[in-house]
């Protein structure tokens, strides 16, 4: 720990980009620090924004009072990301209070370029994205997000906002990914993949991993183009194939499934799938959950099934909420949690699984309870849950 604390002492100055303290021991009310350099009136300050689960807390710091802070919190949170303009430190922190630590030195040109013209250091700064404006990526090119100049397409700010938020939520699974092997992931009905090569580059380009992906969708030319673009860019474990999720068979373990805006009860298959496999880490955005919505027949509901508006959205939260509460009783540690926002399109909900290292009968039985008491009082059986009753149950614990 006292390493930690000397490397985090010696990279408080202007080349230092971002710390970030998280992962806390017990249910702590501030789930994150994010901590950064910034000059007010000429003078170099440090701002610390505490995360709760629904609000920020923002301050600005000294070196000195920063230090007393960082001493403070360190021993209540598991891991801590330092990020300066040369390297990007990770540490892990035990029980004990040691501290695991890996330095990788930073090869990104858009943050060497951050770091030369110190618009790091504004205090009202436009937001940093993973893959920042003006930095040209192929992939984004191609599509039609990006002109040749790394600047954004007009029409197209909302998908770069998309790629870039979940390429966030890649960036927080990292932890749960092997580090000592090839790491495989599945994208189920890809489509013309922004987020599949969004993936790639990120994992490879940027972080270095050793990684296999593969796109599935049904429709032809779609794969077809996808597989000539992964081509052109020398991506040579990036794959697409033309198939279904229920009947795709090509992989026998699988580290991630992604699956976005999977119809219907093609996000059960897929979930499914990722359960068969023991996926480390599952992330879905369903779309058009209309099981439910044939299937419910409640009086006591009719004021919200009585109106067509209603009951769609109600079905949809509902529907997502207990596949959420499946994953639970399968062992994994399940968010649903915001993608993009509203104004932009209504599938905006994300469920995002990891897969506990640790078993808990106490919460599985917790969650088996749930899903049997909804089932029971909707009528209901989504499709995720009867193809595991039907083998029985898949437990991967």
């Amino acid at each position: 720990m006292e390493f930690l604390l000397t490397k985090i002492k010696e990279n408080l100055n202007e080349q230092m980009l971002l710390l970030t303290i998280s992962n806390p021991r017990k249910a702590e009310e501030v789930k994150k620090y994010n901590i950064r350099p910034i000059l007010v009136k000429d003078k170099l300050v440090f701002q610390s924004a505490a995360y709760t689960k629904t609000q920020v807390f923002h301050k600005n710091l000294s070196k000195r009072e920063l230090l007393e802070e960082v001493q403070k919190i360190l021993p209540l949170y598991k891991q801590v990301q330092l990020q300066t303009s040369g390297a990007e430190l990770t540490a892990l922190i035990n029980k004990k209070g040691k501290a695991a630590i890996k330095v990788k030195k930073q090869n990104n040109p858009a943050v060497a370029k951050l770091s030369s013209d110190k618009s790091h250091l504004l205090h009202n700064r436009t937001k940093k994205y993973i893959l920042p404006e003006g930095v040209a990526v192929p992939f984004l090119k191609d599509l039609g997000v990006m002109t040749a100049e790394g600047k954004i397409v007009r029409t197209k700010y909302d998908k770069y906002r998309q790629i870039n938020r979940f390429l966030e939520f890649i960036k927080d699974v990292l932890p749960n990914l092997p580090k000592d092997r090839e790491i495989t992931i599945l994208d189920f009905g890809c489509g013309k993949s922004y987020l599949t090569f969004a993936m790639y580059y990120y994992l490879k380009e940027l972080k270095g991993c050793d990684i296999r992906i593969i796109g599935l969708d049904l429709k032809k030319d779609v794969i077809k183009n996808c597989s000539r673009l992964a081509v052109k860019y020398g991506y040579d474990k990036l794959n697409f194939y033309e198939g279904s999720i229920e009947e795709f068979e090509g992989v026998t373990q699988v580290d991630m499934v992604v699956t976005l805006h999977a119809c219907d009860t093609a996000t059960d298959y897929a979930l499914y799938k990722a359960l068969r496999w023991g996926a480390s880490v599952i992330l879905s955005v369903p779309c058009c959950q209309h099981e439910l919505n044939k299937q419910i027949s409640v009086s006591e509901l009719e004021p919200i099934t009585d109106y067509g508006i209603l009951k769609e959205r109600f079905c949809a939260l509902a529907t997502d909420g207990i596949r959420a509460k499946i994953l639970e009783e399968q062992g994994y540690d399940t968010q649903i949690l915001e993608f993009i926002d509203m104004e932009h399109t209504p599938k905006n909900l994300l469920i995002r699984a990891l897969h506990r290292k640790k078993p808990s009968a106490k919460k599985k039985e917790k969650a088996s309870k749930e899903v049997n008491a909804f089932c029971e009082q909707f009528g209901f059986a989504p499709t995720l849950w009867k193809l595991l009753q039907e083998e029985g149950g898949v437990n991967n614990e």
